[in-house]
């Protein structure tokens, strides 16, 4: 071979190495920008879906509250119609199902109660019934 090939070759070497040299770390920090950029969008991804998660839990418990303040009124405007006398038909059902009481089977103070009593105490007299 001649000097001038060996020269060439030796120029070639050199200039790959060079190239090597400078394009290699680029490349590595090429690849490297890559890789963070790719964890950096699944992190994000992670995030968002955390981030629904808790609205979606947000929006169920807004729901839930709406529908207990809903009840609470509800219950309000019961209370007042009890209170006005308005109600009194639902008075025993409502009793039980709030205190778990049995219901009354007679009036308090007998204002209301059907003369049946009379049919009951075997000392009383009443007319025949033809």
């Amino acid at each position: 071979m001649s000097t001038g090939a060996i020269v060439a070759i030796v120029i070639v070497a050199v200039l790959l190495l060079t190239v090597f040299a400078v394009l290699l770390p680029r490349m590595r920090a090429r690849a490297e920008e890559r890789r963070v950029a790719s964890r950096r969008e699944a992190v994000a991804d992670a995030h968002r879906d955390e981030a629904s998660t808790y609205a979606a839990r947000a929006d169920y418990a807004e729901r839930q509250a709406q529908r207990e303040r809903a009840e609470a009124d509800l219950h309000e405007a019961r209370a007042r119609l009890h209170e006005q006398g308005l109600a009194d038909d639902e008075l025993d059902a409502e009793h039980e199902r709030l205190t778990g009481d049995e219901p009354r089977t007679e009036p308090r103070d007998g204002r209301f109660a059907r003369d049946e009593r009379v049919g009951e105490d075997p000392t009383i007299d009443r007319p025949a019934r033809s």
